[in-house]
């Protein structure tokens, strides 16, 4: 069933798994039951069915950068002077695969993609723009911005059921 099919047919108990899980995917479905006031076959039914549905794609694992190393953050802008399909499916591709990106953007504006990375210090920031993304042809220009402080924000179920 297609994304958007299957929300029009998400229902408040949906939005309650949804917005549980979100906050903490790793919960058993006993606990999750409890914690929603559900019979614990209904909800493994309904997660199972949210995950056929295509609605939940998966789970992920935050990690502590600093603590295995990799404390600073940085935005990369990047600019290219060549805007072809296979130039940027090829950069997009490239820049997403190298070590120390966390999420590659492709975006529209004055900038075609942001990167979010992580890496040791200052210096390796500096070998990382310079030997990762400057080296590709098509980059025309890049501005890089440190991360400060990054804080998750409350997502599109944030404020259901509040």
């Amino acid at each position: 069933m297609p994304l958007r099919n299957a929300q029009a047919n998400l229902d408040h108990v949906d939005h309650q798994l949804l917005k549980a899980l979100s906050e903490d995917a790793d919960v058993t479905n006993k606990a999750l039951a409890g914690r929603l006031g559900l019979a614990e076959s209904t909800c493994a039914y309904r997660v199972r069915a949210l995950r056929e549905a295509g609605v939940i794609t998966g789970t992920r694992v935050q990690l502590d950068l600093a603590l295995l190393g990799h404390p600073l953050q940085a935005i990369i802008m990047v600019r290219l002077g060549s805007h072809t399909m296979a130039n940027v499916n090829q950069l997009y591709d490239a820049l997403a695969a190298t070590p120390g990106v966390l999420q590659a953007f492709h975006v529209a504006g004055a900038d075609d993609f942001y990167l979010h990375v992580a890496v040791e210090n200052a210096e390796a920031l500096r070998d990382f723009v310079l030997r990762h993304v400057t080296t590709h042809r098509v980059v025309r220009q890049t501005e890089t911005h440190l991360v400060f402080e990054v804080r998750t924000g409350a997502g599109v179920l944030g404020s259901e059921g509040q």
